[in-house]
């Protein structure tokens, strides 16, 4: 049984909550989550707003690890993600992985350490994944993918033999054609098909809005 620590009480962290609950219904292999890391000013507007029902241990700042213990990340912020995974990593902490058990998962995929993963996602053939990824829902990463470090996948979607560096934030709906690199540092908008190449420390969206009316006869 391994004993996890959510750091954060926001909205990740709460889905994190219910997916860790409903895995321990399904699976041989219970989590026992034994509470959350979070900052004083973020215990009204987060912890007692998602009503999560294990204590806050503390913050990040002050706690110390125990050798049994395991810690999860339970927020989107990738900036302030790598800020605290290095405080974690100072502080001699393990950074487990969590996978649903409706996950799709081919056998010959390679996952580092940190990552979580959402219900219903889908990770093929020889994809590798690094470190610290957060792939929410329906997510999809085709075969031959290549993942790299604290990325976020909202729902978004990698066709085959694609390569992505770190840092990247993919908003909902947005889905990579095959073959396209993309490096590191960057953020793409909600619904964005990525056809070409993108650097790094760019942000990718569409130039206009088009609003749709419905003219009623």
């Amino acid at each position: 049984m391994k004993n996890i620590i959510i750091v954060g009480t926001g909205a990740v962290a709460a889905e994190l909550t219910s997916y860790i609950e409903d895995n321990n219904l399904i699976c041989s292999e219970k989590i026992n989550l034994i509470g959350y890391l979070e900052y004083d000013y973020n215990i009204e507007s987060y912890y007692k707003k998602y009503k999560l029902t294990k204590p806050v241990l503390g913050n990040i700042d002050d706690f110390t690890p125990k050798n049994e213990q395991e810690f999860l990340i339970g927020f989107a912020n990738i900036n302030f993600k790598k800020i605290i995974i290095d405080k974690l990593l100072f502080k001699k902490a393990t950074v487990s992985n969590f996978i649903h058990h409706s996950a799709i998962v081919a056998n010959t995929s390679e996952i580092g350490k940190g990552n979580v993963i959402y219900p219903y996602c889908i990770i093929g053939p020889k994809v590798t994944i690094g470190d610290y990824n957060t792939i929410t829902s329906y997510s999809f990463i085709s075969h031959d993918c290549i993942l790299g470090n604290n990325n976020f996948l909202s729902t978004a979607g990698l066709a085959g033999r694609v390569e992505i560096g770190n840092n990247n934030f993919f908003g909902i709906r947005s889905t990579v054609i095959p073959s396209i690199k993309i490096g590191s540092n960057n953020t793409i908008q909600a619904g964005m098909v990525i056809d070409k190449n993108v650097n790094d420390d760019s942000t990718i969206f569409y130039r206009f809005k088009e609003q749709i009316t419905a003219i009623h006869k």
